[in-house]
């Protein structure tokens, strides 16, 4: 004798599990598709913009400092060059901005101070140049600054003569 045994079947009826599964899975396909569509359809950064000026000092130091500047570059991506251009066989000095012995270092042949210590290249930051040192003060040698991510030349610039 069963006294008052009821069964019952608690679960969801598999058209309403069916229903709920196919709701999950757009939902979880349409959050994906926004968080890529970001990705997908970045805007390419404009080329950078920037003017430089140059002293040369009467202690053998020429100073180029980043006067304007539209967007901050990444020290990582800027490559420097300094050459005689009348002499192709001299050596040329060149690097990264963020290399070691250049980036913040005080007392090296070529170094760069970055104004609001933000790890970036901005306006007002400046690069020191020992041109006594390296034999760059008679008037015939200049300065690039290439950014190496969209390969193109950010400033050529002739360092001025420094007279003793």
């Amino acid at each position: 004798m069963d006294k008052g045994r009821i069964c019952e079947d608690d679960a969801v009826s598999p058209v309403i599990a069916t229903v709920l599964l196919l709701a999950i899975t757009v939902m979880l396909s349409s959050m994906v598709f926004v968080m890529m569509q970001g990705a997908i359809n970045s805007v390419e950064k404009s080329e950078p913009e920037i003017t430089v000026s140059v002293k040369g000092l009467s202690n053998g130091f020429h100073v180029v400092r980043i006067t304007s500047l539209d967007q901050a570059l990444d020290p990582a991506r800027l490559e420097y060059q300094i050459y005689d251009e009348n002499d192709l066989n001299s050596k040329q000095h060149s690097g990264f901005v963020d290399d070691p012995d250049v980036y913040g270092v005080v007392g090296s042949n070529v170094s760069f101070h970055d104004r609001d210590a933000g790890y970036s290249v901005t306006q007002g930051d400046y690069f020191v140049i020992d041109s006594e040192t390296i034999g760059s003060k008679d008037g015939t040698w200049s300065m690039k600054l290439i950014d190496q991510s969209s390969d193109k030349l950010l400033f050529d610039v002739k360092l001025v003569l420094i007279e003793d």
